[in-house]
């Protein structure tokens, strides 16, 4: 069989990187974009520089002088920067964004600070003003939820301060950063147990500015929360905050739980963070909430007092926020005819892969998608090199591309339920979830099928799952079938293929990745293993392609 696939459909993708030097932690996120916009988190990494420990003046009515970055700070800062900076070096990274927020925004030093950062690391840093920031928050939730045609209020809780935006169709209609944040909040309220007290200053600084009149003036269709906080709320209400979902009865209901929750389930979060007294109580909060842990307190309250006074019933969540926001904007600025509404379809995917992987197994999937699209490729360029065509010939294009990363992507979302049979509840997560927005039944049906036989038996061409498709799509589902679970045996231990076509058939060279495991569990499978893994798979693309692949491996 052979690929027919036009020369000029598939858009080269751009490695961009955004730092993002906030109050509580950095964060960098490299990220795999093509100028239609559609984005891949390749890799993400934090370093929990608590920039405003030191900062406490920040949230002090008294305070006259804005405060200053300390020097233990600063030395935590650089060395985050330096860790980051490595990272940069191993990547082929087309363009880097460096932005600052809050602290470095309201510290007295400001320009001292950012003067022994480029003398050191040669790094210019944007300081976003609050409206800046709240701008770019804006336009990176609407890179992961479909709400461009929406009227939302946006709530992003930082480590020292809380942007608000309004906005409809990219635009920002009004933007307003307060002096509210989880690391402040803490440092100056949590740890002096004045939990009153930071309720009624919260209030106090909610209810001065014009926020209130704002929203009611404009009035919002849905809100949306984007921080890392209220994530981590979110992931409290979602799996009941420390039981395990996957050990209880999960109806297919749940299946098409989207990223919300309530007011009440919100108040119920914050109620028991209230009351974790005990040590024992204190060590499963730490537990269940991990670093954020010692802020998810001032983080809870703070939700809830905004949830009250601006009375939000519901509260929708994006997995993006502000790094995402500042790619978008790189995009924008460099690729010509770049929309930030587009690809509701692509980010349908984006979120429901992140609903249910984990960070690990989401990292293994985006790689095992470079690797598929490396293979989709090379297929393609032997057939229009060669200029072999068969009366079995299937023309893909950019979609089935598409339908490719998106069932790699969401391949192992079943294991959220448990090992066995995962392969199965993914296909019913993507069939019956009502997950995947843009998309048609058929495509829907295509995805989840080469999600559900990425393992176990490869399906023969009249196989009753596959009776509903057509014969074209039939064709193509066992292409992108084939490509898919060797791509999914390579990626356990491989980086970057070529192949090749000669009358004795296919050739397909790789190069072994060395010194890190990608795999969930940390175990770096055997060369011995993975060809055993492998042989089956050369049979089946025996059987699609009436061709042989032979496989050549590089150190």
């Amino acid at each position: 069989m052979s690929i027919d696939i036009p020369t000029n459909s598939l858009n080269t993708p751009k490695l961009l990187a955004a730092i993002d030097m906030g109050t509580n932690s950095f964060k960098m996120l490299l990220i795999r974009a093509d100028p239609r916009g559609r984005f891949l988190t390749v890799d993400r990494f934090k370093e929990p520089v608590v920039l405003g420990r030191d900062m406490i003046s920040t949230v002090n009515p008294s305070a006259n002088s804005p405060p200053s970055i300390s020097i233990d700070s600063q030395r935590r800062a650089i060395s985050a920067l330096q860790n980051f900076s490595g990272i940069l070096h191993g990547h082929h990274v087309n363009k880097t964004a460096i932005v600052a927020t809050s602290a470095v925004r309201e510290a007295k030093n400001q320009r001292e600070f950012l003067s022994r950062v480029r003398d050191e690391l040669g790094f210019e840093i944007n300081v976003l003003s609050g409206e800046e920031e709240a701008r770019f928050v804006y336009l990176g939730v609407l890179q992961f939820l479909p709400l461009y045609d929406k009227t939302i209020l946006t709530v992003d809780i930082g480590g020292g301060s809380t942007e608000f935006v309004l906005g409809k169709e990219g635009k920002v209609i009004f933007a307003v950063s307060l002096k509210l944040g989880h690391v402040s909040l803490t440092e100056s309220f949590v740890k002096n147990g004045k939990i009153v007290e930071m309720q009624q200053y919260i209030r106090s600084v909610v209810i001065k500015s014009d926020l209130v009149e704002k929203v009611r003036e404009i009035g919002f269709d849905v809100a949306v929360g984007s921080s890392g906080t209220i994530r981590s709320i979110e992931k409290a209400v979602f799996l009941g905050f420390g039981f395990d979902r996957a050990n209880e009865g999960v109806a297919f209901g749940e299946f098409s739980r989207e990223w919300k929750f309530s007011r009440e389930e919100l108040i119920g979060v914050v109620e028991g963070l209230c009351g974790l007294d005990g040590e024992g109580e204190l060590e499963r909060r730490v537990g269940f909430f991990k670093r954020r842990a010692e802020f998810i307190l001032a983080g809870g309250v703070l939700l809830r007092e905004i949830f009250e006074i601006l009375d939000i019933g519901e509260m929708e969540v994006s997995g993006y926020a502000l790094g995402e926001g500042v790619v978008s904007e790189m995009l924008r600025k460099d690729c010509e005819g770049y929309d930030v509404g587009v690809n509701v379809r692509w980010r349908s995917v984006v979120r429901l892969a992140t609903r249910f992987n984990g960070e690990k197994r989401m990292k293994l999937a985006v790689q095992c998608v470079g690797i598929a699209k490396e293979f989709f490729e090379g297929l393609e360029k032997c057939n229009e090199l060669t200029n072999h065509q068969s009366s079995s010939a299937v023309c893909l294009g950019e979609k089935d591309l598409e339908y490719l990363d998106a069932a790699i992507l969401l391949h192992n979302i079943g294991l959220f339920f448990g090992k066995k049979g995962y392969h199965k509840q993914s296909y019913h997560i993507i069939k019956n979830g009502h997950h995947l927005y843009g998309y048609n039944a058929e495509e829907v049906e295509l995805i989840a099928l080469l999600a559900r036989y990425h393992r176990k038996k490869f399906p023969r061409y009249g196989h009753a799952s596959l009776q509903g498709l057509t014969e074209e799509v039939k064709l193509k589902f066992r292409v992108l079938c084939v490509v898919m679970r060797i791509s999914l045996v390579l990626c356990m231990r491989f980086q970057g293929l070529e192949i090749s076509l000669s009358h004795e058939g296919y050739k397909l060279v790789i190069t072994e990745l060395k010194g890190r495991s990608l795999l969930p569990d940390s175990v770096q499978p055997t060369l011995v293993d993975i060809m055993k893994e492998l042989k089956p798979e050369l049979e089946h693309f025996k059987e699609v392609f009436n061709q042989n692949l032979s496989v050549v491996i590089l150190s």
